[in-house]
């Protein structure tokens, strides 16, 4: 298994007569396996909400989500099952999948009780997964319906930066309309994963598959990318590194002497993750210059192999007199979709202030990106919020939850 990676500016050609000139780095990366590579063993754990208010068809219909997902599991992969209300337990150790049967007759039992304390089922999967983590894809779904009102929200963000440093990538699902999406949001962006919205019991089973087929094309895992800058470039002082693809997510950067460090946590094999720098140029003399390197450090499970090396990749641009813009169309639709998240980001904190004309102003602008990047689900999402606003309504639950998840990622036909 190798990296595959790419990197590419939104515009190659430079005026080489500016002082400074901004560009976009788009570097999109994956897992590449080769002729004879098959599946890495997964390390599963499902951590279900089972509180009172998932009484009912809720609770249902997500054990008969789960227990699909532990019947598509190979022989060598592992399953962990934790469930919480406001107190958690292991209600399925960690283990080789040997008997399925055994397994979904456990989930079965789950009855619905109690509050809800997702720290509490944090702590406990991550106990779990440990167990079962040495060359294997280890990721856990988290299910709840609740504002884990008896629990500690900075505790649950603690304990996702403790996944990642196990190796682990935590998965959030927020199911109906009460769930804290600030927190969830959270955790899948701490601990490398992605965020799924549940709004009608009959979607957990496609929500669900989608994050473990996702999981099964996990090739590489634990991977960070190294950026190393030319003199004369440097990075955006605000926000200067976020990812587009999956899900749009602000990605925290540090820096390590000359490179400039950021984790990607697993690389799948049929899913790139995109990674987009904001890059300030000086002026350099005209011609072809190499402005920047790109390397990733990643381990391979398969192999039992940590800390591998890709290649170096280097980034030219081409400095010029008689400047011409050359654009690059695919890392175009890239920034609009960045675009995208951080203007209904200022919607929301508008909304929050009160100003309700400021945030559908910024949600019908967040509209019109969407339209240009082809994301007409997101476009009508976010149209129908700016509507409602201007006409007086107030925003639903619901509302505002489908907004975020159109914000970082295109919605699944």
């Amino acid at each position: 298994m190798k990296v595959g990676l790419q990197p590419a500016l939104n515009d190659t050609h430079i005026d080489a007569t500016q002082p400074s000139n901004q560009r976009q780095l788009s570097i999109s990366i994956s897992a590449i396996a080769g002729d004879r590579e098959g599946n890495v063993p997964l390390n599963l754990c499902l951590i279900l909400d089972h509180s009172g208010s998932m009484r009912g068809r809720p609770l249902e219909t997500v054990k008969k989500a789960a227990q699909r997902l532990v019947e598509r599991l190979s022989p060598g992969d592992r399953i962990s099952v934790v469930a919480f209300d406001h107190k958690a337990k292991v209600i399925v150790p960690n283990q080789i999948i040997d008997n399925p049967a055994k397994v979904t007759a456990q989930i079965g039992m789950l009855r619905a009780d109690g509050g809800t304390a997702i720290d509490e089922g944090l702590k406990l999967a991550i106990e779990e997964l440990a167990k079962g983590k040495k060359d294997t894809v280890s990721q856990a779904f988290v299910l709840t319906d609740g504002e884990n009102e008896h629990g500690d929200n900075k505790r649950c963000i603690k304990l996702a930066e403790l996944a990642t440093e196990y190796k682990m990538t935590l998965n959030t699902l927020g199911f109906g309309e009460h769930w804290n999406q600030n927190i969830l949001e959270q955790i899948a962006d701490v601990g490398g994963g992605t965020l799924a919205y549940i709004e009608q019991p009959e979607q957990a089973l496609n929500e669900f598959s989608r994050l473990f087929t996702r999981m099964q094309s996990v090739g590489l895992t634990n991977a960070y990318l190294q950026l190393s800058l030319m003199p004369k470039v440097r990075l955006a002082e605000l926000k200067p590194i976020a990812q587009v693809a999956p899900d749009t997510i602000e990605l925290p950067v540090q820096q390590q002497g000359d490179l400039f460090v950021v984790r990607l946590g697993d690389l799948m094999k049929d899913v790139s993750r995109v990674i987009l720098a904001n890059l300030y140029i000086g002026q350099l003399p005209e011609g072809h210059q190499k402005i920047a390197n790109v390397q990733v450090v990643y381990d391979d499970p398969a192999m039992g192999e940590e800390g591998l090396l890709s290649d170096i990749v280097p980034v030219e641009a081409n400095f010029v007199r008689s400047y011409q813009p050359s654009p690059n169309a695919q890392v175009q639709q890239h920034t609009l979709a960045l675009a995208k998240y951080r203007q209904t980001q200022l919607a929301e904190a508008k909304l929050q202030q009160g100003d309700r004309t400021g945030a559908a102003t910024m949600l019908q602008t967040a509209a019109k990106t969407a339209l240009q990047m082809g994301d007409k689900g997101a476009a009508t999402v976010l149209q129908t919020s700016a509507t409602r606003l201007q006409s007086g309504e107030e925003l639903s639950e619901a509302d505002k939850k489908k907004t975020r998840i159109v914000s970082k990622t295109m919605l699944q036909e």
